[in-house]
């Protein structure tokens, strides 16, 4: 018989949080039971709360009493053989969504065909270092395009508010099972590392191609076959034609050349919100003292991880908010062409950069854009994002060098003289950040950073940098879908899906939108 186990919630202060027997005597105490009685603990879930002076660790233990704790099995991925006769789903994109589509299309008895217009993650590594060393975009292999989409050189955040959307803890489960380590089960903010993730999205590709899916690398979608209003499959750009039962579009939000193509197709799209703004870089010891409460020049304790925060406000309507914050990370090179730059934030698993970093956006709703609609129409906020874009490489004077400018010199409309130490590595020019954005943007930004820095005490000092232009935080576009059938309301058996359809807003979410839409489209296949 299988003894029965229970969780129990305790807090311990930060020195006895990893103390064994601190744990045992703390849950004894809450059941009020001799600590003899406690025959084995597993963690559930461990968070740091930093709200008051002295941090506690608050953690949740399953408690086994009287008896050993039964043993867990380790999360394992498997399905049954596909059948000679299944029928044939195409996934356009091998990032979060499109891999775990191509999984629960498998265990759905539907042969996925992927299709990556990037590299594998091995080879994808090597493409990193232009763009880093010489400032040039290799533009299908890059931070944003390739095997596991732009989350597999970006951190690996894995925290969600999406829990209505599906099994957050099947994601993290499937994530383990592929490599991922297994601390992401229990913490409360889990993150994987740009380190670790490159050899989890390849196991996720063993496992697709083990169980008779197909992935393809450096097989771009150019145009889409539509018989009867009901789409048939998709050509590459080397002139092939794929055909298909279903298709899943789930190619992210760098991919403007698939918006384009829809567009032109005449295939309906609609204007939504997103952000645009910088990334911001503290020293990280900076954050810990402030998010900690540790005297000024004092270390972090070593059982804690690096700093992190969130910060948002809303001033006349539109928000402004800190966006992927990366503790002890790096600021990275986005940009997907060669006339422009875009930045971004990682860290690896360990997070030990001596910088954290932030995006720092404001919200842009589709009347913000209007005067690029006559031109751009549906896409008038991808014109919008491609224009700031276009101006940071130009303020940034060549290659990926960034343009930047410090908080304290932002705030009061000046050039930086000169700028601080910063982890972007193709380096950052001097430019007059305030007047590259719109004016409705540079003052709701101002107006925000001296809020934020009350909060955080020095957070707008001149020691915090500001590099030009986080413009990836999200689609500014969606591409619709019925309720019911998650199908494009025009076009049979296309389903948009993920990030770059407005539907997800980081890996976990894009993952669970992936899970479901694959249900439909093999609904749709099997019919």
């Amino acid at each position: 018989m299988t003894p029965q186990t229970q969780m129990v919630d305790i807090v311990l202060p930060l020195e006895t949080s990893e103390d064994e027997q601190a744990r045992r005597h703390a849950v004894a105490a809450k059941l009020g039971v001799p600590a003899g009685r406690i025959g084995g603990m597993r963690m559930r879930k461990h968070s740091i709360d930093a709200r008051q002076r002295t941090v506690k660790v608050q953690l949740r233990l399953e408690v086994c009493l009287d008896a050993p704790m039964p043993p867990e099995e380790t999360p394992v991925w498997s399905c049954a053989p596909l059948p000679a006769s299944a029928p044939t789903v195409v996934i356009i994109g091998c990032g979060p969504a499109g891999m775990f589509a191509a999984l629960r299309c498998l265990e759905n008895g539907v042969r996925p065909v992927v299709l990556e217009r990037g590299k594998d993650a091995s080879a994808r590594r090597f493409d990193l270092a232009p763009i880093l060393r010489e400032g040039r975009v290799i533009e299908d292999s890059n931070y944003c395009f390739g095997e596991g989409g732009a989350g597999t050189f970006s951190d690996g955040k894995l925290y969600t508010r999406a829990t209505k959307r599906g099994p957050v803890a099947k994601i993290y489960e499937v994530l383990v099972a592929h490599g991922a380590p297994e601390r992401i089960l229990t913490d409360a903010h889990p993150h994987i590392g740009s380190n670790l993730l490159p050899n989890v999205v390849k196991a996720i590709r063993g496992s697709i191609l083990a169980a008779g899916g197909e992935v393809r690398f450096q097989t771009k979608a150019v145009d889409f076959v539509v018989e009867g209003g009901h789409i048939r499959g998709v050509v590459t750009a080397d002139g092939g034609e794929i055909r298909a039962d279903s298709v899943i579009l789930a190619t992210g939000h760098s991919a403007r050349d698939i918006y384009q193509l829809l567009s032109k197709r005449g295939i309906l799209l609609e204007p939504k919100p997103f952000a645009v703004g910088f990334r911001i870089e503290h020293p990280q010891p900076f954050i810990d003292r402030r998010q900690y409460h540790l005297p000024e020049k004092a270390e972090r304790p070593r059982l804690l991880p690096a700093a992190r925060y969130s910060l948002a406000t809303k001033i006349d309507g539109r928000g402004v908010h800190s966006f992927c914050m990366c503790p002890g990370g790096w600021i990275v090179p986005a940009a997907t062409e060669n006339d422009e730059v875009v930045v971004n934030g990682m860290s690896l698993s360990r997070r030990d950069s001596p910088f954290a970093n932030s995006g720092m956006v404001a919200t842009v709703e589709p009347e913000d854009v209007e005067r690029f609609r006559t031109q751009h129409g549906v896409l008038a906020g991808i014109a919008f994002q491609k224009a700031l874009e276009v101006s940071a490489k130009q303020a940034g004077g060549g290659g990926q060098r960034a343009p930047g400018q410090r908080v304290a010199d932002f705030l009061k409309s000046r050039i930086s003289p000169d700028l601080p130490e910063t982890s972007y590595f193709p380096g950052a020019t001097s430019a007059p950040l305030h007047e590259l954005l719109p004016d409705w943007i540079t003052r709701r930004m101002r107006e925000g950073l001296r809020l934020f820095d009350r909060r955080i005490r020095g957070y707008a000092s001149r020691d915090a940098l500001l590099l030009g232009f986080e413009t990836r935080t999200s689609s500014p576009v969606r591409i619709p879908r019925r309720d019911d059938t998650l199908e494009h309301p025009e076009v049979g058996g296309l389903f948009p899906c993920g990030e770059g359809a407005g539907y997800a807003g980081g890996i976990v979410s894009a993952a669970l939108d992936g899970m479901r839409v694959a249900e439909a489209a093999c609904a749709a296949a099997h019919r």
